[in-house]
């Protein structure tokens, strides 16, 4: 009967999946029918993809004949993932983590994933509890042949200037139509080529961007960035509000450093085009830093794929780098466990020890000293495990004094995410780690990740920037760091039109912008879209009727 059965439907399933089954433990699933670069209907894909792979198994594939200094650089590495249900469970993680000195690739309230060597396997496991042993599994079996993968895959044939890779544009065009035709887009760019890249933006649309740096890195690269917005007058009294958007805290993170360049283009190449941008543009700089650790991120392409944190030397000769995303002041080391400088989370002996860390904090307590600046909002992008992480990172006993506002639009955004690509992002405070904890968070026990000393508690405590997000990428695991060029332009449509929804709260609409001039501006469809979304009408109606029982 099983047999009748899958011989009727087969051929009908076969028919449409014939390319999109998935190939081993580097599968993700994830839809694959596509319009242009819009998914649709992702649970369904992933329906027929398990029905297909039900009836005929899993595609089989050639192994990947990896080069000799790959596969010795990452020989017999893989990532596992790690279901955690208790604060025991993560406590005992957390020590075992440190003991055996692993690296930990991504951390929600579901689940840890861990890289580490396959030797390493038993000894992790006896080191936790009972419970661990058998809530386990492989994401990545073979690292080096993941790695070599990617690499091979972002490797162009020839080089390519920036200014070729803008194209021919037409300018009635929306940024989610003209990206595909863009190469700078169809792949992920070296650091070299995406400073020109920026510098080309300048010089293409010098009335409204500007290219400026940060400061210089620990091996004396610029920090480069992007501000967007009209020039104010120098007599204005009323300070700049402005937004800071930040990717490539680590190194090995690319898709965060591409999808701030995506932001920043589909920005500059909206203004004049979609009323949104506009009227956004018009009271509000935009600063683009797509390359908070520009060191760490050349590391990665020439040496270390991996590669995570700065690239300055510590009080170890043999292990270098600082995480930038716990070496700023506020509540640095909040817990008292930065004392290791080959742990991946190693913020350093004391607060903004970090060079990138220090310049980038340098540079906004600057601008509101000097330039009248007043910061609103920081958008930190990292990857991965599609989350929406508002403040405090450094501690759950104690709320931000705006958290219904961070907790709204943090759930906005993580809608308009999806309503833009169909991905599901989850919405958390940034201090519940992997697991939401039993005592309340009060770190009495050691975690999986050390908190505190993050740039979004920062921004929000030192510059009142109220308004202010870590969101982490694609993917969920199936590629994590190591994420295919095509997804570099459906990230970035889904987080501009985040940026979007973001920018129209912070102009007051609640996140819907309501015009009534239609003007000669032409409409994203996708804002046409969220417009008339009644269950962001709803977020609205219930942020007006808190706001009225105040």
């Amino acid at each position: 009967m099983k047999l009748g059965v899958a011989a009727c439907i087969a051929p009908l399933i076969f028919a449409s999946a014939v390319g999109s089954v998935g190939t081993g433990a580097q599968t993700e699933s994830r839809a694959t029918s596509v319009h242009g670069n819009k998914r649709l209907f992702p649970w369904l894909t992933k329906l027929r993809d398990g029905t297909v792979e039900a009836i005929f198994g899993r595609h089989p594939h050639k192994p990947v004949l990896v080069p000799g200094p790959i596969r010795a650089q990452y020989a017999d590495q893989l990532v596992l993932r790690l279901n955690l249900s208790s604060a025991a469970d993560e406590e005992a993680l957390g020590k075992a983590v440190d003991r055996l000195f692993l690296d930990v690739w991504s951390y929600t309230q579901d689940y840890v994933d861990i890289r580490l060597g396959r030797n390493e396997v038993k000894p992790l496991l006896g080191l936790l509890p009972e419970t661990l042993h058998s809530s386990y599994s492989v994401l990545i079996p073979d690292l080096a042949a993941a790695v070599y993968r990617s690499q091979s895959s972002s490797e162009p044939e020839t080089t390519i200037m920036p200014e070729t890779m803008y194209a021919d544009l037409e300018l009635s065009e929306t940024p989610a139509d003209r990206a595909g035709d863009i190469l700078f887009f169809q792949d992920y760019q070296p650091l070299p080529v995406i400073i020109r890249w920026m510098q080309l933006l300048e010089a293409m649309f010098p009335s409204y961007v500007r290219y400026i740096t940060i400061g210089k890195s620990f091996e004396d690269r610029d920090i480069p960035a992007l501000r967007v917005g009209l020039p104010v007058s120098s007599g204005t009294a009323t300070a700049r509000k402005t937004i800071v958007v930040t990717g490539g805290l680590h190194g090995r993170e690319w898709i965060s450093t591409t999808s701030v360049n995506y932001l920043a283009w589909a920005f500059i190449t909206s203004f004049g085009k979609e009323r949104l941008i506009t009227k956004l543009l018009e009271h509000f700089d935009i600063v683009f830093v797509p390359a908070v650790n520009p060191d760490g991120v050349e590391y990665t392409w020439n040496v270390d794929r991996l590669w995570r944190k700065t690239r300055q030397q510590t009080n170890l000769r043999y292990c270098r780098g600082y995480d930038l995303d716990h070496a700023f002041g506020f509540e640095w080391d909040r817990t008292g466990t930065q004392n290791d400088p080959c742990s991946e989370s190693y913020g350093g002996e004391h607060s903004f020890q970090a060079v990138e860390a220090m310049r980038l904090a340098e540079w906004a307590k600057n601008e509101t000293a000097l330039n009248n600046v007043k910061f609103v909002g920081l958008l930190d992008l990292h990857s991965y495990s599609q989350q929406v992480l508002f403040p405090y990172s450094y501690t759950c006993d104690v709320d931000p004094p705006n958290l219904e506002n961070l907790e709204e639009l943090a759930a906005g955004i993580a809608k308009a995410i999806r309503l833009s690509n169909g991905e599901s992002y989850s919405v958390t405070s940034a201090c519940k780690g992997a697991v939401t904890m039993s005592d309340g968070g009060s770190g009495s026990h050691k975690r999986v990740e050390p908190r505190g000393g993050s740039a979004i508690d920062w921004f929000y405590h030192e510059l009142r920037a109220h308004f202010s997000y870590q969101i982490k990428l694609r993917d969920t695991g199936a590629y994590g760091f190591l994420l295919p060029k095509e997804h570099i332009i459906p990230t970035g449509e889904e987080i501009f039109d985040a940026m979007k929804y973001f920018g129209d709260y912070l102009l007051g609409n609640n996140g819907i912008e309501h015009l009534s001039d239609p003007g000669s501006v032409v409409q994203h469809a996708a804002e046409s879209e969220t417009k008339t979304d009644p269950g962001l009408e709803m977020d609205g109606m219930e942020l007006r009727r808190r706001k009225s029982r105040r």
